[in-house]
């Protein structure tokens, strides 16, 4: 039987057999609503589960687990495209107006495009789960390391021309990373409270500050130095619960002590409108003063429990 197959095969005429990627289809990936409502049923029958047994505990860590399953994947999609893309880049430098040559750079436009697809697909259910993390929990996902970026603003996945695929793919990314609208710095440090009302009234406080500051400025996007803990996770819920862009700014551990000075510069280099100050240490005492230097408008909400200082 063995042999017998082994003869077929070599008796096959295989000379234009080729393989390649199926034709990319944007409407092979779920649409939003399946998105929203699979994952929500999902997550609500997991947690019912938990709920009233000794798992209960560890259902925040399940929960930051279930997010980070789609951003790991959007991340391994976006390794893809970047390399589809590199691919791209050298067909082009070294085009020869052949069939063949043709025939590959269409075929990794297409795998492109297949890839960048994929990332927004499950960059599209991690932010499902996020939101649904934020409601379980009441604080905003971050990853443990890396950014957490969007690129759905700006898809690109139905161009076919592979210069304009990297020119489009290009200003996606860049998009992505920077936010677009007026920069407004947020600064706090964790603090520790006498009672569970206090720590509900600072938190009552950031938000109230927020809201105030969004009122002037209802284009802000929200910068920060997007600390898991404190502050930072309290203005970061805000910002996802108003739906407003955020661009953090993590410590530099190589500077050491100057770490947080360095990003106090990085801040305010971006000419904020205003700098809004909650208790602090230091470097946001620092920050402060140097925003008033600069003549930077300071929210200063470093008296008791995120009030004025005055009041």
């Amino acid at each position: 039987m063995y042999d017998s197959f082994i003869d077929q095969l070599s008796g096959l005429d295989l000379s234009s057999l080729s393989i390649r990627p199926a034709p990319f289809n944007a409407t092979d990936f779920p649409c939003e609503d399946a998105i929203d409502q699979t994952l929500g049923a999902v997550w609500s029958d997991l947690f019912a589960m938990f709920s009233d047994t000794a798992l209960e505990a560890d259902a925040e860590d399940i929960a930051w687990g279930m997010v980070n399953l789609f951003h790991r994947a959007a991340s391994r999609k976006s390794a893809q495209l970047d390399r589809a893309s590199d691919e791209i880049r050298t067909l082009l430098a070294s085009a020869d107006g052949s069939e063949v040559h043709s025939s590959n750079l269409e075929e990794q436009v297409e795998r492109a495009q297949a890839a960048e697809a994929s990332m927004l697909a499950f960059e599209q259910m991690r932010e499902a789960t996020a939101a649904l993390y934020r409601d379980e929990t009441g604080s905003s996902w971050k990853p443990v390391s890396g950014s957490r970026t969007n690129h759905s603003r700006n898809l690109t996945s139905a161009v076919i021309d592979a210069r304009d695929f990297l020119r489009a793919r290009a200003e996606n990314r860049r998009h992505a990373l920077i936010p677009e609208g007026t920069p407004v710095v947020f600064a706090g440090g964790r603090q520790s409270f006498e009672s569970a009302e206090d720590a509900k009234r600072y938190a009552e406080n950031v938000w109230a500050t927020l809201d105030k500051v969004c009122d002037v400025v209802p284009d802000l996007f929200l910068v920060h130095g997007g600390d898991g803990k404190g502050a930072d996770r309290l203005a970061a819920s805000w910002a996802e619960r108003r739906e407003v862009q955020q661009l953090t700014y993590s410590l530099d551990r190589r500077l050491g002590a100057r770490a947080g000075f360095k990003r106090n510069e990085q801040m305010l280099s971006l000419n904020p409108r205003y700098v809004v100050a909650f208790p602090g240490n230091g470097v946001t005492e620092r920050l402060v003063i140097d925003a008033k230097t600069r003549r930077i408008t300071v929210v200063d909400r470093r008296g008791l429990l995120g009030t004025s200082p005055g009041s």
